[in-house]
């Protein structure tokens, strides 16, 4: 698979130095009961720039659902918008922006660089087994042969893509993961699960999505058309606490464990 780095609901792409965030939701603090400590903007900012610090990309990708009304921005939303593009350009660092379906407003915030999909290329390199059974191949999440390998199509992922790549990076359907009675936001890995290329879905950045459950669910449940056949998908969850990257088996067969 590609070359990848998972950290708070983000993912950086360091053959590509590149941090990709998916599904901010600017505004959704207005009508959610859910309460982060900070606050929403501050939440926002302040691990943005964690990400900043620690990565230090040379571009910052924000894939898709940035605001979270379809019809209108709230003040709090732009004042928020704002502050991200402020803190990331401070850095000398390329924003670019994929819309999601709730970014029917944006091109009233934003005048930059806005595409569908964004392509970038970047190294590959085969993941470390820690399966104990050897060497992944195809099926497990190693890199496939051939000429698309090194591209990777970020997009927000509620529209089949255009455009062909070895990896789409998307967000959109905010998946998370109960295990052991606690819910975890969780990014999901398909290898060959579209049109032979691998898909890597993100979580939503913002803590306010409580994340959709995909315990139990099928591909037909959610919403991208990305997602072809869940169970073929491995979760991947990162822990806080150890800082660690937990890859499980795929959902098939780590329903039985769960």
């Amino acid at each position: 698979m590609i070359d990848a780095e998972f950290r708070d609901r983000a993912l950086y792409l360091p053959g590509a130095g590149t941090l990709v965030l998916a599904d901010l939701h600017l505004g959704r603090a207005a009508t959610s009961a859910v309460q982060v400590p900070l606050g929403e903007r501050r939440d926002i900012t302040s691990r943005l720039e964690d990400l900043l610090d620690r990565y230090r990309p040379t571009r910052v990708v924000f894939a898709g659902d940035v605001l979270h009304s379809f019809s209108g921005t709230p003040g709090e939303a732009a004042e928020s918008f704002d502050r991200a593009v402020r803190l990331v350009e401070s850095r000398d660092t390329e924003l670019a922006i994929t819309p999601g379906n709730h970014d029917a407003m944006l091109g009233g915030l934003w005048s930059g660089a806005s595409v569908v999909e964004f392509t970038l290329e970047a190294r590959t390199r085969a993941r470390e087994d820690t399966s104990g059974e050897g060497e992944d191949n195809g099926e497990n999440g190693n890199t496939r042969s051939g000429k698309r390998d090194g591209t990777i199509v970020v997009t927000h992922g509620h529209e089949p893509p255009e455009t062909e790549a070895g990896t789409y990076v998307i967000g959109h359907d905010h998946p998370a993961i109960e295990i052991e009675g606690q819910r975890r936001p969780c990014y999901l890995y398909g290898p060959g699960a579209y049109g032979n290329a691998d898909v890597l879905m993100l979580p939503a950045f913002t803590r306010l999505a409580g994340g959709v459950e995909i315990n139990g669910l099928h591909a037909r449940d959610l919403q991208s058309p990305l997602l072809t056949d869940l169970g073929e998908f491995r979760p991947i969850v990162y822990d806080e606490g150890s800082e660690e990257t937990l890859w499980f088996p795929p959902l098939a067969e780590f329903r039985s464990m769960l």
